[in-house]
C-alpha cells in the first residue's frame, strides 16, 4: 500500500525527491474553467453564502501577510471574532488536515480537541502508546491509520530536525514544502495542499469531495477526470489570487447545495424553475452533469 501512495504522488509532483517546478497540463484542450469564469463563480457564491465563518481566521492571516498592519491603520482587516488573530501553528494544521481524511467536520473536530486535551504538548503524543493515541482520536474514525501517519510525522521531525516544528517550512519554496511533506506516511496530495493554503499562506487549490464534485458537475474538468489531475487542472487554470475564496466557497456550496452533484433521475425532482443554485448555468449539456 506505501509504495501505491508513494508511486501516486510521483505522478503529482514528479519522479525526482523535488516536485518538478513546471507541472504538464492532464487536459491542455480543455479551456475551462477562464479566469472570468472563476471570479464571476467566486461573486456569486460570495453573495449567496457570504465568507464562510469557519474559514475566517486563515483569510485574516492571509490578508495580514500580503499588507501588514502599519501602526497608522485603526481598522482590522476582518472582524476579529475571537480567536481570529490568534495563528495555529503548522504542525497543528497538518494533523487537524490528518484527522480530517474520511470524516466529517464535526468529528475531525472533536478528534483534534481530544487528542489536545489528552496531551498536552507534542513531545506527549510521540512518547504515547499507540492504543493510547488511538482512543484520543477514534471520534474521527480510522484511529488505527491516523494514529500512525501522526506518529510517523513527530517521529521523523524528532529524528530529523530534533523538535516536534513545521515553522521552518515558512522559509521554503512551495515545490520545496511540497516535497518535505509529501514524504511523510498518510500525507497525500490533498492533505499538502490543505496546509500550503491554510497554514502557510500559499497560493494552492486541495480538491477534496465536495469541489472535485461541483467542478465536474459544472464542467470545469472532463467527467473522466479523477481527483488528482483535477487539482492539477484546476491549479493551473484558476488566478492564484481567487484560490483561496473560490477554494472555500466552493468547498462550503458542496456542503449546502446539493443539486451540484445530482445524477440521473433524482434531478427531475427539482422544480425546471428552481434558482436557488447560481451554479446550473454553468453546468455542461450531459444527463451526467447537468442541474435541472
Amino acid at each position: 500500500m506505501q509504495k501505491t501512495r508513494k508511486r501516486k504522488q510521483l505522478e503529482i509532483y514528479g519522479r525526482s525527491k523535488t516536485p518538478k517546478t513546471t507541472i504538464e497540463e492532464p487536459y491542455p484542450s480543455h479551456h475551462r474553467p477562464t479566469p472570468e469564469e472563476c471570479r464571476t463563480v467566486r461573486d456569486e457564491l460570495l453573495a449567496l453564502h457570504g465568507f464562510p465563518r469557519e474559514f475566517l481566521k486563515y483569510r485574516y492571516h492571509r490578508l495580514i501577510k500580503n499588507d501588514p498592519p502599519s501602526e497608522a491603520k485603526s481598522e482590522p482587516l476582518i472582524n476579529n471574532d475571537a480567536g481570529v488573530d490568534v495563528e495555529e501553528s503548522v504542525l497543528d494544521g497538518l494533523v487537524k488536515t490528518v484527522l480530517s481524511q474520511n470524516t466529517t467536520e464535526v468529528n475531525s473536530q472533536k478528534a483534534f480537541a481530544s487528542l489536545k486535551s489528552t496531551f498536552p504538548t507534542w513531545e506527549d503524543v510521540l512518547a504515547a502508546e499507540s492504543k493510547s493515541l488511538e482512543n484520543a482520536i477514534r471520534c474521527g474514525g480510522l484511529a488505527p491509520r491516523k494514529a500512525s501517519s501522526i506518529k510517523n510525522v513527530l517521529s521523523c521531525l524528532h529524528e530529523s530536525k530534533g523538535r516536534l516544528c513545521l515553522e521552518y517550512l515558512r522559509d521554503l519554496s512551495v515545490n520545496e514544502i511540497k516535497a518535505e511533506l509529501s514524504n511523510f506516511k498518510g500525507v497525500g496530495p490533498k492533505t499538502v495542499a490543505c496546509v500550503l493554503m491554510f497554514n502557510l499562506q500559499q497560493d494552492d487549490f486541495p480538491v477534496d469531495t465536495h469541489v472535485f464534485e461541483i467542478a465536474r458537475a459544472i464542467g470545469w474538468v472532463p467527467t473522466i477526470a479523477d481527483k488528482n489531475k483535477t487539482y492539477l487542472h484546476l491549479n493551473l487554470r484558476i488566478p492564484n489570487e481567487l484560490k483561496f475564496d473560490l477554494n472555500c466557497l466552493l468547498y462550503t456550496h458542496g456542503k449546502l447545495c446539493r443539486k451540484c452533484t445530482m445524477k440521473g433521475s433524482s434531478q427531475k425532482k427539482l422544480a425546471p424553475n428552481d434558482n436557488s443554485c447560481p451554479l446550473r448555468d454553468y453546468c455542461k449539456n450531459s444527463s451526467m452533469n447537468k442541474i435541472k
